[in-house]
């Protein structure tokens, strides 16, 4: 994985401004550790910094590919899965290629097909290609969003990078913050509008999109979507294609020059990749794989089943590496570096996030990357074939919301007088309204069917992507490679048209993938309940965000202090978040952790020095 940045003006010579696409692409150091290049042009600078996986010569970047006398440049983000295959259809069509590279066959692909190379391509990406020739810039990203790509349009340029810190590197781009920004804040947040940058003058290509910018103006196009249509498999066939799907996805992710390793939380979507890893590196002779888990110092004395979290890790973990051969590392990370790490996580993702949802990724991967470079994780399994709770619970069927975000009178309640106003419901009431009409349909499905196809298309276009964006920012501040194959493009195109009594076959969540692992994972794994990402239940976390969000309270000059009503928060805070009761966001996002989010939101502001206009 890599880092891109780029800068594009028709009216200007730009050349000789090579400082500000070095500052631009400095910021992604940790994005690309091992190396970095520029290409700079009258109208187009661009920058790139490389994480090596594949190639360590062949791949450098800004790569330029010169056919029939046309020259293109392109810096990209990313892996394709098909490169080999792709290549082959080059090469009948006759091109050469000077390396094995994916980034060399990805140019290739765009000078032979254009945009429609998109439909050429498997794998996760965000890329901007450069045509000398026409002056046209084509940036793109992947058709789940696992791959980040933001940019701005001010002052006759195109500015884009793989993070948000990039732009605000560049001197058009400010950090004012408007009232959009603040409704995407604390209506959505940690979630965003597809295609929102928070900050006002900053936008992201949304999922499945590409951008075309060129003297005669700006395009943008959706070339991917979800289609409906009708599923005439047996319940037989379903499971063997389900598992002949997610088997190809997982092998071709493990290409790599450099050290793959898995995480493994001893649930069904890691114990799978895991299992199916394990299994290719023995056929390969690669050895013996490595898997991490993820605890937190003391857990097992104060951990508490509940619905969302019925039994904790360590056992089932312990199992699953004995039952593959793998070798394990169990990572145990200290309450008070996860109290630390908000701050660390908060210049990731350059927002608000997860709290320590995301600070303990943030170390768990800081961890695993001394020994690793690529690792293979189990995002998006719980999206596509119903693993959570509001698949199932009635009353989040029938909502008339986002079923992870309900806490809209909760979190106005937190806000200052001033921010009391800003529209909350109707904001998000329009999102949700916005998704739900673009759900493709099939005709005479029943209430039911339809019902459960709109929850899945909402997991996909939110859920599902704020959590690729914390998998993304977490491992990448860390020079560690994530991939996703249950993201894989046509795992997610087949389930989507499963009908929902196949999906949750045997009365359970996640019922058809559980049948399509039989063999490959002990039963006890398949059976065990879909159990989520584990947090701390150490009451030291508790105290520590308590004294640190106290502190921050009784400092007059805090910039939070704008945004909240003072007295509120500090009951939530002297009761240990006891007194704010619904989740902030999805299952995890309660008690402490809405303290350690009210501590990012102030770090966020402090650093990146916003200014809020409203």
């Amino acid at each position: 994985m890599c880092g891109i940045a780029g800068w594009i003006n028709y009216h200007e010579n730009i050349v000789d401004r090579k400082m500000i696409i070095e500052e631009m692409t400095k910021t992604l150091s940790n994005r690309g550790p091992d190396d970095y290049g520029y290409y700079l042009n009258k109208n187009a600078l661009l920058g790139h910094r490389r994480l090596t996986v594949v190639d360590p010569e062949g791949g450098k970047q800004p790569m330029a590919k010169k056919v029939h006398d046309k020259r293109y440049v392109i810096v990209y983000n990313g892996e394709l899965y098909n490169t080999e295959d792709v290549r082959h259809e080059l090469i009948e069509k006759g091109y050469s290629f000077e390396s094995y590279s994916d980034t060399e066959v990805l140019l290739t692909s765009y000078i032979e097909w254009k945009e429609k190379c998109l439909d050429h391509i498997n794998g996760i990406y965000a890329f901007g290609i450069w045509d000398e020739e026409n002056k046209t810039l084509f940036l793109s990203r992947d058709r789940l969003g696992v791959k980040p790509l933001f940019y701005s349009i001010k002052n006759d340029s195109i500015i884009f990078g793989s993070e948000i810190k990039t732009l605000l590197a560049h001197p058009y781009i400010d950090t004012t913050v408007n009232e959009n920004g603040l409704l995407e804040l604390f209506g959505l947040g940690p979630a965003r509008s597809l295609g929102n940058g928070v900050f006002k003058d900053i936008e992201e290509i949304p999922p499945a999109h590409y951008l075309v910018y060129s003297p005669n103006g700006i395009k943008m196009k959706e070339y991917w979507k979800l289609e409906a249509k009708p599923h005439d498999q047996s319940l037989r066939s379903t499971i063997e294609e389900t598992r002949s799907l997610v088997i190809d996805a997982i092998e071709r992710q493990l290409v790599s020059d450099v050290p793959v390793c898995t995480f493994l939380s001893g649930g069904l979507d890691s114990s799978a990749i895991s299992a199916i890893a394990s299994e290719s590196f023995k056929k390969d002779g690669r050895g013996v794989l490595n898997t991490y888990s993820i605890d937190y110092k003391d857990n097992d004395k104060f951990f508490k089943a509940n619905e969302f979290q019925p039994n904790s890790d360590s056992f089932w973990v312990g199992k699953m590496s004995k039952y593959i051969g793998s070798k394990h590392h169990g990572i145990e990370l200290d309450n008070r570096d996860l109290a630390l790490a908000l701050y660390d996580s908060v210049l990731a993702r350059d927002l608000p996030g997860m709290a320590d949802i995301d600070s303990s990724l943030y170390l768990f991967c800081k961890e695993i990357r001394k020994e690793a470079v690529v690792g293979l994780s189990g995002e998006c399994a719980d999206e596509i074939f119903g693993g959570y709770p509001w698949y199932t619970r009635e009353e989040d069927i029938k909502a008339n919301t986002f079923p992870w975000s309900k806490s809209i009178n909760e979190r106005k309640n937190i806000l200052s007088n001033r921010l009391k106003t800003l529209p909350l419901s109707d904001y998000v009431g329009d999102k949700y309204e916005e998704t739900i009409n673009r759900v493709p349909k099939l005709k005479n499905e029943s209430p039911r069917e339809k019902r459960m196809r709109e929850l899945f298309y909402l997991n996909i276009k939110w859920f599902m992507i704020t959590l690729l964006n914390r998998k993304d920012r977490m491992s990448m501040a860390n020079s560690l490679e994530v991939r996703v194959p249950f993201a894989d493009h046509r795992i997610v195109e087949y389930g989507f048209n499963i009908p929902m009594n196949m999906k949750f076959c045997d009365s359970r969540e996640k019922g058809l993938l559980r049948r399509a692992l039989k063999g490959i994972l002990p039963d006890e794994i398949i059976e065990r309940k879909k159990s989520p990402y584990p947090k701390t239940h150490n009451p030291e976390y508790t105290r520590i965000v308590q004294k640190w969000m106290t502190k921050i309270l009784e400092d007059k000059n805090a910039p939070v202090h704008q945004l909240i009503d003072t007295e509120t928060v500090k009951q939530i805070v002297r009761t240990g978040g006891e007194s704010y009761k619904k989740p902030w966001f999805g299952q995890l996002m309660t008690g402490p952790q809405l303290i350690a989010y009210l501590i990012q939101l102030n770090i966020w502001l402090e650093e990146y020095n916003v200014k809020i206009e409203i």
